[in-house]
């Protein structure tokens, strides 16, 4: 089967994104959420950079700070747990967990409820406040204040199906995308964390959507390394978006677009330490590839794709990351079950496939580094289950700690 043909089967295999039978969202619930030989691509050097609600109280006991990064703690250190509540089998809310930063095991501790469909989680650099989507028909993000675990309101995201956020790192805006409605929203940030009126809105009406898709399908909003620009990755336009944030106003402009070949369906980006790289993850057409970006201009350069060590089974690559001496890449693979090793060459211009590692779950719909980069979590969303590994920052190996701890729908997982 060639690579075309290829991709328009996968396309074809993933089921209609809309409303269950008496309303409820089900955007990635296609997934059926019940718990229970090296490539190289490399691409052009970029242009170089410049010089210069109502508050709830939470059950379980309180979280003890973070611990700063690379810093040695033999104390716990929490995990919270992303899932969805309207779903048969899932959570009442945030899950809350300890892990030994040593032996990656995890302990539960309870629930932060009254929060819906928290599928995705972030935390404010300031480590005080931590936000959700509520991934629902009528979208929203959430605020939770980490010292007592105290929500402290919601507002909506003017959209439907919110699957990502991020803090913008000078901590006065909240990044929002709403995948359903192929939008991106811009909340402010007050001094205690609580979120404010949504200062901005921009819906993705060009370029027209990608082979098989009904329209614009926003998967993740991020800001750059430089701080300068913000990105959005689309899915349904086979589109990642540059945009300006004004500090001030909290309002965006477009800056620029890269386009992924059509059909590519582009889900996660990430970027090398580095700065002047990123990776992205296609879950459409079950690819990675290289891209290289202009700081100046926030322009991103897409490169040719490359295997995601899944064979010619049905995969679909989640969530990428990069350890942070810029050395490997990890890329989840859902449908494969593993988390496919690359090594990083040319000072990021190059990925090489090292090979999988099994997930020992099902489904990895996310993972995320422990601070320290020594431990990468995979919350495996078809078993319930979250998967820790011993990352060897030197060789780029991986190794199960133990057996997963069990959680709910588990579809995202955040280490402090």
């Amino acid at each position: 089967m060639d690579r075309d043909a290829r991709a328009a089967r996968r396309a074809s295999l993933l089921p209609e994104r809309g409303r269950e039978p008496g309303g409820s969202w089900t955007r990635r619930r296609f997934v059926g959420v019940v718990a229970g030989a090296a490539a190289v691509v490399a691409v052009p050097a970029p242009a170089a950079p410049p010089a210069d609600g109502a508050p709830a109280a939470a059950e379980g006991p309180a979280t003890r700070p973070a611990a700063r990064p690379g810093r040695k703690d033999p104390l716990p250190h929490p995990l919270y747990l992303g899932t969805y509540t309207s779903v048969e089998g899932g959570g009442t809310g945030i899950g809350l967990a300890a892990y030994d930063p040593a032996s990656g095991r995890i302990t539960g501790s309870g629930t932060i409820p009254h929060v819906p469909d928290p599928s995705y989680l972030a935390l404010h650099p300031d480590g005080r406040t931590l936000y959700a989507v509520d991934e629902r028909q009528d979208g929203a993000v959430t605020a939770v204040r980490v010292a007592d675990r105290r929500i402290l309101g919601s507002r909506s995201t003017g959209g439907a199906g919110p699957c990502h956020l991020s803090v913008h790192p000078g901590g006065r805006w909240l990044l929002s995308a709403n995948y359903a409605s192929g939008s991106v929203a811009v909340h402010p940030i007050d001094s205690s964390g609580a979120l404010g009126e949504r200062t901005d809105l921009v819906t993705h009406t060009t370029p027209a959507p990608g082979p098989g898709q009904q329209g614009p399908h926003a998967h993740q909003f991020l800001t750059s390394p430089d701080g300068g620009h913000v990105l959005a990755v689309d899915l349904g336009t086979d589109t990642v978006y540059t945009y300006r944030l004004d500090p001030a106003k909290g309002t965006l402009t477009e800056a620029a677009q890269a386009h992924a070949r059509p059909g590519a369906g582009p889900r996660h980006l990430t970027f090398h330490p580095g700065g002047r790289y990123a990776y992205l993850a296609n879950e459409v057409d079950d690819t990675v590839t290289v891209c290289a970006y202009d700081p100046a201009t926030g322009r991103l350069t897409i490169g040719a794709p490359q295997p995601t060590g899944s064979g010619s089974g049905t995969n679909y690559p989640a969530q990428i990351l990069v350890t942070s001496n810029g050395s490997y890449a990890f890329l989840a693979n859902r449908g494969h079950n593993s988390i496919a090793r690359y090594a990083v060459e040319a000072e990021g211009a190059r990925l090489r496939l090292l090979g999988t590692v099994p997930v020992a779950g099902d489904f990895p719909r996310q993972i995320a580094f422990s601070p320290d980069g020594r431990l990468l979590f995979a919350a495996n969303q078809r078993s319930g289950t979250v998967s820790v590994f011993q990352v060897d920052v030197e060789s780029g190996e991986l190794q199960l700690t133990g057996e997963p701890f069990a959680s709910p729908v588990a579809v995202c997982a955040l280490p402090l």
